[in-house]
C-alpha cells in the first residue's frame, strides 16, 4: 500500500512548483498539502479538521521552515516527541541556509535539510529525486497507511 507524502507549504509560488515537480517524478504517492504549522499538526496527530483521516503516518513529510502559526522547527520538535510520529521521516525544504537553521532542525531530529533551488529545472529535479528517494527507495517505518484526500 503507498503512503502519501505530506507537503507543508505556505508559499503559493513553492507549493506550485513542488507540486509540478512531484507530478513530473511520476510517483504514485498521493500528496497531502497543508498551508501552515498548525494543519500540518493537526493532520499528523489526526486532530481538528483530520480527526476522521485514516490512521498511519505519511511516507515522508516535507516541511517548510518559516510557517506561519507554527514554525517548522515546532512542528519537528512535536513529531520528534510524540512516540507515535517520532520514527517517521521528515526532510527540512526550505530557502534558508541560515547555519543556525541547519544546525537546530538536525538536532531536533530532522532526516534531511534541503535548501530549495532557485532555478526551476534545478527545483524540479531536486524535489523529484526527494520524492523517488523517500517515497520509492527508502524503507519506511511501520504505521504507514494511504489516505485518500488532499487539503488545501
Amino acid at each position: 500500500m503507498l503512503k502519501p507524502i505530506l507537503l507543508v507549504e505556505d508559499d503559493k509560488r513553492d507549493l506550485e512548483l513542488t507540486l509540478v515537480a512531484l507530478e513530473r517524478s511520476q510517483l504514485a504517492n498521493e500528496v497531502i498539502v497543508v498551508r501552515d504549522g498548525a494543519q500540518a499538526l493537526d493532520y499528523l496527530l489526526r486532530e481538528g479538521d483530520f480527526r476522521q483521516r485514516e490512521e498511519g503516518n505519511p511516507a515522508v513529510v516535507l516541511l517548510d521552515l518559516k510557517l506561519p502559526k507554527v514554525n517548522g522547527l515546532e512542528v519537528l520538535q512535536k513529531v520528534r516527541a510524540t512516540e507515535s510520529l517520532r520514527s517517521m521521516p521528515v526532510v527540512m525544504l526550505t530557502s534558508s541556509q541560515e547555519e543556525s537553521d541547519v544546525l537546530r532542525s538536525y538536532e531536533l531530529g530532522v532526516n534531511a535539510y534541503v535548501v530549495k533551488p532557485v532555478e526551476f529545472k534545478q527545483f524540479v529535479a531536486a524535489i523529484a529525486d526527494l520524492g523517488v528517494f523517500w517515497a520509492v527507495l527508502n524503507e519506511p517505518p511501520p504505521g504507514s497507511a494511504k489516505a485518500s484526500r488532499r487539503y488545501e
